[in-house]
């Protein structure tokens, strides 16, 4: 498969880098715009409230169930199925002045309108202090990994593609997120896991052009910086063509038919996927060449070495 997908010439890829470049560069400057004025749409893990389980004995339409959820206590809730047509799950947000008991009593008085038989399987409560917590958490999450990331590549490889590698990871999060607050999309715990998959999907796809650079750059000791990131993006677009394809085939299945539970994280990797792709090319080692990477960055240790190995001429 690979030999089947394998391109015989190569292709000019930094050919485009410019204008794919400012279009990211205008793609993160929007998404930040959006998150500093319209936010992300929180989920109850982060800004707290209850959420109640029931099991109902025949299959329970939703709608009818919505209609009635309007008094003070049990407006805004999220009602959606939970693994069946059976089982429903409720998000209650945290409203002033009303407890969490009140708003579960109300909730299970409406199901038992639908259904005498019905059966409340589980009560969570969610604070708005432990949601808060859980945001500052997540964000730290995600600026920690950034950061490790850098350290690492800068030891495994030289710090101009470790500042290239860092900023297609920050665009792909940055992109990501800023589709999640231009729909409003719900953004819970689920779809952190999914930003942080992300940013793993898209670092393995960094690594391996990175590898395959820097092997380049010392078997073709005459080619300029460009011709060498071509060729390197060449030999491995065939990988990332299978590995891209492979895996949306995956994240698509479960987007289209995985139920809301996971909506949002399929989503989050759906789009971090198809953004992390060309982050790697027109990102990454793009912003490495204007750095001014080259053969005698890549291995500096080894080229000294060689040098302190070799005998005196002096007396």
């Amino acid at each position: 498969m690979l030999e089947i997908l394998s391109l015989k010439r190569t292709v000019n890829f930094l050919k485009h880098a410019l204008p794919v470049s400012i279009m990211s560069a205008v793609l993160v400057l929007g998404s930040i715009v959006l998150l500093a004025t319209k936010g992300l749409n929180w989920g109850l893990d982060f800004t707290g409230g209850t959420v109640v389980e029931m099991s109902f004995s025949t299959p329970v339409d939703l709608n009818q169930f919505r209609s009635q959820l309007t008094t003070p206590e049990t407006s805004s809730a999220v009602v959606q199925n939970y693994g069946s047509s059976r089982d429903v799950l409720v998000r209650l947000p945290v409203k002033e002045g009303i407890s969490s008991d009140v708003q579960v009593v109300e909730i299970v008085k409406f199901a038992q309108q639908l259904d005498p038989n019905v059966v409340q399987k589980r009560v969570e409560f969610v604070g708005p202090q432990v949601g808060k917590e859980l945001a500052e958490q997540g964000g730290l999450a995600v600026l920690v990994a950034l950061i490790c990331i850098m350290i690492y590549i800068a030891f495994r490889f030289e710090w101009r593609l470790a500042t290239g590698a860092v900023a297609a990871l920050a665009h792909d999060v940055m992109v990501t997120l800023g589709v999640f607050s231009l729909t409003q999309m719900e953004f819970d715990l689920t779809v952190l896991a999914g930003v942080l998959t992300v940013v793993g999907y898209s670092l393995n796809d960094t690594i391996v052009v990175f590898d395959r650079v820097r092997e380049n750059f010392l078997k073709m000791r005459k080619s300029e910086p460009e011709e060498v990131v071509n060729v390197s993006i060449t030999q491995t677009m065939s990988r990332t063509i299978i590995t891209m394809g492979t895996t949306l085939v995956v994240v698509v299945a479960l987007f289209l038919s995985g139920g809301s539970m996971i909506h949002g994280f399929a989503a989050a990797l759906l789009l971090g996927i198809s953004v992390g792709t060309y982050s790697s090319v027109y990102v990454a080692t793009y912003l490495a060449i204007k750095l001014g990477v080259n053969r005698e960055s890549m291995m500096p240790a080894e080229i000294e070495k060689e040098g302190a190995d070799q005998p005196s001429m002096m007396p």
